[in-house]
């Protein structure tokens, strides 16, 4: 346990966040605690946590309904006392999706609309399969730009393995690809797919309603859906050059409203080295004045720095700042550090 009277910082594991998909910051804790220290009764996670037994109790109420934890040990005389216990942090994942997606499947579907014949002369593709066909025959003669505004909001792994490819190899001919979509029906922005388009450099954008599932190549052909609900439905494949102006238009209206969940997100936490090495060392054991003494540095010193470390997080004590450090990947077990970090190294 991370007592404050010892200044020892217990690290969580890596667990997701779990508020991405609708569950409670106080749930979220919970359930990252019973994760990284084992099975606990309510009033141990509550004093671990610094939460009050009822808020604690709500959470796991929380986390049962979601099937993210589970009784480990029930005594006779009520579940007030049980023993609780989290499940895989996988399978627990996987159960949010899920319900995320489940969710998603009921919602209201939006404004998109179908194009049973559009304002301007267009070739129809007559179903999915030819418009991938047409797709995988444009792409590789793009020379400048793409556009894709995708409606949608759960795309399947069959989409995604055709896509992927195609946007991998544009980007490194040096396309610039532009992608419009609406926020995942799982709340996950975190899918391969997604991470290796941006580190090749696509730019992508999020908006709340998109009107269409369109592609622009080179600004010269553009792929319309006949109805953005359902792509089986086929494809208008329109080169009239003042409709795909048009249509560059319509697009480029949306994405200047649209944003970028990466900036208007939560922003990666950054550690100095300083603060890299004084979580270590707390990790390790050290106290608030030994860690001091190794850092040459004063203990109020260290107060402070710990004390805008956790404001900076939104927790409220240090066994929680531990479960939030661990789980951003932002400090490195005491396994797998070095010292070498203390003087030079950069977050």
């Amino acid at each position: 346990m991370a007592g404050s009277s010892t200044g020892v910082l217990a690290l969580g594991k890596s667990v997701p966040s779990l508020v991405r998909w609708g569950v409670t910051a106080d749930a979220d804790l919970v359930y990252r605690c019973l994760a990284t220290f084992g099975p606990r009764r309510a009033g141990e996670v509550a004093a671990d946590l610094g939460l009050v037994v009822r808020r604690v109790r709500a959470a796991l109420d929380e986390l049962m309904e979601a099937r993210l934890v589970q009784v480990a040990r029930e005594p006779a005389y009520g579940l007030e006392a049980a023993t609780w216990r989290a499940v895989a942090v996988d399978d627990a994942v996987m159960s949010l999706r899920r319900r995320a997606l489940r969710r998603a499947a009921v919602a209201p579907t939006g404004r998109a609309a179908g194009l049973s014949q559009p304002p301007f002369a267009a070739r129809r593709l007559p179903d999915r399969d030819s418009t991938r066909r047409r797709v995988a025959e444009l792409a590789p003669t793009e020379r400048a730009e793409q556009m894709a505004m995708n409606p949608e909001r759960i795309i399947s792994a069959e989409t995604l393995a055709v896509a992927s490819p195609l946007d991998v190899a544009a980007l490194r001919r040096g396309v610039r690809l532009l992608a419009l979509g609406r926020p995942p029906a799982d709340g996950d922005r975190s899918t391969q797919h997604t991470v290796e388009f941006a580190r090749l450099g696509g730019e992508y954008r999020e908006a709340a309603q998109l009107p269409h599932k369109l592609m622009i190549f080179d600004r010269r052909v553009a792929l319309l859906a006949v109805d953005p609900l359902d792509l089986s439905r086929g494809t208008w494949e329109v080169v009239d050059p003042a409709a795909v102006a048009s249509l560059v238009a319509l697009f480029l209206r949306h994405w200047s409203g649209a944003t970028d969940p990466r900036k208007n997100g939560v922003p990666r936490l950054v550690l100095t080295p300083r603060e890299k090495a004084l979580v270590r060392l707390l990790a390790e054991g050290h106290t608030d004045a030994s860690a001091a003494e190794r850092l040459g540095m004063s203990t109020r010193s260290v107060t402070y720095a710990l004390r805008a470390l956790m404001d900076r997080l939104g927790v409220e004590n240090r066994f929680q700042l531990g479960l939030a450090l661990g789980a951003l990947h932002a400090a490195i077990p005491p396994a797998m550090s070095t010292m070498d970090e203390v003087d030079g190294g950069q977050a």
